[in-house]
């Protein structure tokens, strides 16, 4: 890791670099993946004519497919019409209803100084080619600004319902996007004992290993789960620890979460994982247990997932990956084989063929093989949270049921059979669902589901009278892959076009991107630009803090040491 001094170096260093590429002189630094190094404001834009103005709170997937397709879609607009009605003759009536708009200025609001949300800070960082998808996104700057009739601009550190309110977003723009997505809270168990030290949600972790700024803290926690100090200056780095972890629920995260765990420090060293974050995670937890209520073929996981469990051992993680043969026959009742001979079923036999390969018997001893094992256990369902016999406030146990599954086959239901069983825990987390919020000043439940905790809206156009609009986990629930985003985002897309063409520029002409860079500054809050984010970039990126040449990037950790690298100066 690169010294207190050597990190004024690179932020020296890095905003030289980005300078002199904006003048034009073309030194750039070592590595640096620097795509698009151009300040696009309103003063780049053309203000003679009226352009839709659109603000799209949250920078993740959902908000720049949104941006992508929306832009695309008014601009085609624009071009049809002017195609269509310069072939008309004189004296024709126009071949379509006039457009109230000559462009789109598109404004995305995040309320952290980095861009990319859940790819940047929620895909495992073992899965690079997913992460990849910010360069993509990175590239919509330019493709946007450089066509007259279009714009894009970021605004980060900006938090609506704090730093902006919403009502002054609706005020100031012709359609507002709410894409902030559902990482404000997670679904909870609502079983004794959840709250003991130790127990943490599966959002909680990922972040923490991601390199979130706002969840540093847990470090602490894990450290003191896994290796039961707080220091652990004296541990090698390859040492495995003893600690038992469970993870409750089967969907993707929770498997992600496991091989995280499994493969430990030297496992990850080449990928984007803080190097303090690697220092905790050493070797690698011995035991991790992965459990779901229902049965495997009820399972959230898809194959990838499950296949990249089944080779960490031939990898060289020393881990191997145990299923319970049993316990995948008393999941194949009459409705599951039903549902795997479905229509829909083919990637659940899938699933299955490759569970059934890898399972072993209750009289196998597979222990033996590999110093740490991740057990994916089925029809277990647990029931309440024990803590340590000799610490009274830290988590100990998970005690479990064992359930049967009933009901038809896509409906079936996980019922107790009384049966119990203990799984010893120093390290509990869950991972059943995360919780969309509501922004301050949305108007009750006439706007937001909390039981689905979602925004009410129907194909993206949120309920009332307004200029409100949703796309992304907060629209449909926290479900799918990054790209399941991109049908999301043209759907709500198509709800906006409808909205601007039956209702004009029928409302007083909105100030837009100006008056947002006004309201700021009334209020004296200064946004990280896109050109200020691309020097947290280079800084991130530069060798000196790199521990290897495969490292992609040293995330900066400190939201006041990216703000300073920018060249942002907040009170």
């Amino acid at each position: 890791m690169a010294t207190s001094g050597q990190s004024r170096a690179v932020a020296g260093a890095a905003v030289r670099c980005l300078r002199s590429i904006v003048t034009g002189v073309t030194r750039p630094c070592p590595r640096q993946h620097v795509p698009h190094l151009r300040c696009f404001s309103a003063e780049n834009t053309d203000v003679s004519q009226p352009r839709l103005s659109v603000a799209v709170v949250g920078a993740g997937p959902s908000g720049f497919y949104t941006s992508k397709y929306l832009a695309s879609a008014v601009l085609h607009r624009i071009e049809k019409a002017n195609d269509r009605n310069d072939k008309r003759d004189e004296g024709d009536p126009p071949a379509l209803s006039p457009f109230d708009w000559s462009g789109i200025d598109v404004d995305i609001l995040e309320r952290l100084p980095t861009p990319y949300g859940l790819v940047r800070y929620g895909v495992a960082p073992d899965h690079p080619e997913v992460k990849n998808v910010e360069h993509d996104f990175a590239a919509q700057f330019e493709t946007s600004n450089n066509n007259p009739s279009s714009s894009l601009s970021f605004f980060g550190g900006v938090e609506v319902g704090k730093d902006v309110k919403l009502s002054a977003l609706q005020s100031m723009y012709d359609v507002v996007v709410l894409a902030y997505g559902c990482q404000a809270a997670d679904r909870r168990l609502n079983i004794p004992g959840e709250d003991l030290e130790g127990v943490l949600s599966a959002r909680e972790f990922v972040a923490w290993y991601n390199g979130h700024p706002e969840f540093g803290h847990i470090g602490t926690i894990v450290k003191e789960c896994l290796w039961g100090s707080s220091d652990i200056s004296k541990v090698d780095d390859d040492q495995v620890s003893t600690a038992k972890v469970v993870v409750v629920g089967q969907g993707n995260v929770a498997l992600d979460v496991a091989r995280i765990l499994a493969k430990g420090k030297r496992g990850l060293i080449e990928t984007d994982t803080p190097s303090s974050v690697l220092e905790i995670l050493k070797g690698g937890a011995s035991h991790v247990s992965i459990l779901g209520r229902r049965g495997h073929v009820q399972g959230a996981f898809t194959i990838k997932e499950l296949r990249e469990l089944t080779k960490l051992n031939k990898e060289g993680h020393n881990a191997k990956l145990i299923i319970r043969r049993g316990e995948l026959e008393l999941g194949m009742n009459d409705s599951s084989v039903a549902e795997l001979k479905g229509a829909s079923g083919r990637p659940k036999t899938r699933i299955d063929k490759l569970l059934r390969d890898s399972a072993v018997s209750e009289t196998d001893n597979p222990k033996d093989e590999a110093p740490k094992t991740v057990c994916l256990r089925f029809l277990l369902s647990p029931t309440s949270i024990e803590a340590k016999d000799s610490d009274g406030g830290r988590v100990g146990g998970v005690v479990c049921e064992r359930t049967r599954l009933e009901g038809g086959p896509f409906k079936q239901n996980s019922v107790s059979t009384g049966e119990i069983e203990t799984l010893p825990a120093d390290l509990v987390l869950t991972s059943i669902g995360y919780k969309g919020m509501p922004l301050e000043g949305m108007k009750g439940r006439d706007q937001f589901d909390h039981q689905q905790s979602v925004v009410n809206n129907l194909h993206g156009k949120v309920t009332g009278d307004n200029n409100l609009f949703a796309s992304g986990w907060i629209k449909r629930g926290p479900s799918g892959i990054i790209g399941t985003n991109i049908m999301d985002a043209k759907d709500t897309v198509k709800s906006i076009m409808m909205f601007i063409e039956e209702n004009g520029r029928v409302r007083d002409e909105k100030d837009g991107r100006r008056g947002l860079e006004k309201y700021l500054e009334a209020h004296e809050t200064v946004p990280i630009r896109w050109e200020n984010f691309q020097a947290i970039e280079v800084a991130e990126t530069d060798p000196a803090r790199l521990r290897n040449d495969a490292q992609p990037r040293e995330k900066i950790l400190q939201i006041t040491e990216m703000e300073s690298i920018a060249g942002i100066l907040k009170q």
